[in-house]
Parts: C-alpha cells; structure tokens; sequence
C-alpha cells in the first residue's frame, strides 16, 4: 500500500456515509476522550448518544439491509466487552462504548479498523504518559483522574479509532 490514500479507497463504508456520520460522531468522540482522561469514566449518555446516530441516520445512508444488519455487530461486541470485563481487561464503559461504535464499521474494514485502533492506542498511551510526567501540562488539569490511574483512559483510543475510521472512509 502507498499509504493512507490506499487504505481509504479499500475501505467499504460508503464514503457519503462516513461523511454524514462525522458531524454528529465528532463531538461525541472529543467528549468520551476528555471524560476518560478526567474522570476514567466514559458516559452512559455519551454511548446513547452514539447510538442514537447511528439509529438516526445510519437508514438515510445506508441500504436498509447492512443498516440492519450492522446492529449484530452491537450484540457481538457488547457480549465480547462484557466477556473482557468481567475477566477485568476492559472498564464497562469501554465495552458499552465499543459496542455503540461496532453499527458504523462494515465487517470487511474490521481488520483495518483493528490495526488502526492498534497504532492508536500505541500512540494515545505514550502521549498520555508523556502528558501525564510534563508537569507544565499536568498543572493545567490537575483534578483528572487518569494522571494518578494506574490504569490507561481507553475512551482516549477508542474514540480516535472510530473518528479515524469515519475520516478515512469520507476520503
């Protein structure tokens, strides 16, 4: 492949789609990071939310067929979060999160979606880190939970993972 153009042309979420998703997914995206870093909690709200747009405007672009066919991976991955969670590997609003997010991927772009949600949470982790051990960043938001966590803000990679799915898949 010669980069990220080559990955969005393989990808099969219909690029209108990704568009029309984007406005509505962005903000909730922004809003699960930042409540997973300062609280290590990702909303209740939040995941409706995302649900919500997708039950909203996944059937004015989307055949109505895959539209309803995508709320098995909802099932599949809401039943493998709460599998992950009770073995204590991912935090509940994690697996409720992923699962909200699972409707918009199409299964040929789940590989693409892993590798990418892969070199996200490789990359969310070191900057949080590094964020975390910069004093002159940590003073700024002293309160956030995740700076004293033992465990890592997975909103923080979660949420990139599916903006950046969305924008690859608009190009």
């Amino acid at each position: 492949m010669n980069g990220l153009a080559d990955i969005a042309e393989a990808l099969m979420l219909p690029d209108r789609a990704a568009l029309a998703f984007l406005p509505f997914v962005t903000p909730i995206c922004i809003w699960v990071a930042w409540s997973d870093m300062a609280r290590m909690k990702i909303p209740n709200k939040a995941v409706m939310a995302l649900f919500l747009v997708y039950l909203l405007i996944g059937p004015l672009v989307l055949p109505l067929e895959l539209y309803a066919w995508q709320f098995l991976h909802l099932a599949v991955v809401l039943v493998a979060g709460f599998v992950l969670n009770m073995g204590g590997a991912l935090g509940a609003g994690d697996a409720k999160f992923a699962a909200a997010a699972a409707p918009f991927v199409l299964l040929p772009d789940a590989l693409t979606l892993l590798y990418l949600f892969a070199a996200i949470t490789l990359a969310a982790f070191a900057t949080h880190r590094l964020a975390r051990a910069t004093p002159a960043i940590r003073s700024r938001t002293p309160e956030w939970v995740s700076w004293t966590s033992a465990k890592f803000p997975m909103g923080l990679a979660l949420a990139p993972a599916l903006l950046f799915y969305l924008v690859l898949a608009a190009i």
